[in-house]
């Protein structure tokens, strides 16, 4: 089947699109965060509800939550007393998920040359998330807390558009639920409504395409694998 122009933009966009984990110190225009979220603004919500809260952080608001958050972090008593609000992942894990999130994960730690063994060396890259993997750019991501599960749906949709629009104008992103584990940090740095919820965390910015970590290229499953036509 021959694609048109259009068809490769778009397809393009959306397979080049990968978590990237070490970015540049080159700073992102504020004009186009703006088109960026201007763009990704028309995902599609339930009764156009439009759940999202969007909070954008650079210099030193992201250093302050940064700092902050990589305190707690780090000191052990501090980190148990933090606990997430929602569960992102199954409390029980099951075949095939436990196993692609196992792959996944031993694949970036060896390309790091981090080892099971190195508990020090996995306890610091999972706390680069907290620096926004060097990004110029963070996004806090918060919806309120009256919504329920369909908006959380449509809220994937908006984080999707916002991950492809970034991809358009050549910057890269990398969605983190890592953050909300320290939902309580964010919350005071910020001075967050009580009535929002944290849904995650995004860094944003010019991938440093000379870090190992960014050759990471996740697996998908063919679509014989998911899909069943019905006729």
């Amino acid at each position: 089947m021959i694609q048109s122009p259009t068809q490769q933009c778009v397809d393009e966009v959306i397979t080049s699109r990968r978590s990237i984990r070490a970015f540049l110190p080159t700073a992102v225009e504020r004009e186009d965060i703006q088109a960026i979220l201007e763009v990704a603004a028309r995902a599609p919500s339930g009764s156009n509800t439009q759940p999202w809260k969007v909070y954008v952080l650079t210099g030193n608001t992201l250093t302050q939550l940064s700092s902050a958050i990589l305190a707690a972090h780090n000191d052990s008593e501090q980190a148990q007393a933090h606990k997430e609000e929602y569960n992102y992942y199954p409390v029980k894990w099951i075949a095939p998920y436990l196993e692609r999130r196992r792959k996944v994960g031993w694949d970036l730690y060896a390309l790091l040359g981090l080892g099971r063994e190195n508990k020090v060396g996995m306890h610091a890259q999972h706390g680069r998330n907290y620096a926004f993997f060097d990004a110029p750019v963070g996004l806090i991501l918060t919806i309120d807390r009256v919504m329920e599960q369909g908006s959380w749906l449509d809220y994937g949709m908006f984080l999707q558009n916002i991950m492809l629009a970034a991809r358009a104008r050549g910057l890269d992103t990398c969605p983190q639920a890592a953050f909300t584990q320290y939902h309580k940090i964010i919350h005071d740095v910020l001075a967050l409504p009580e009535n929002e919820m944290l849904v995650c965390g995004m860094s944003l910015g010019y991938a440093d395409m000379s870090k190992i970590e960014n050759s990471l290229v996740t697996e998908r499953d063919e679509i014989t694998k998911f899909t069943q036509f019905l006729d």
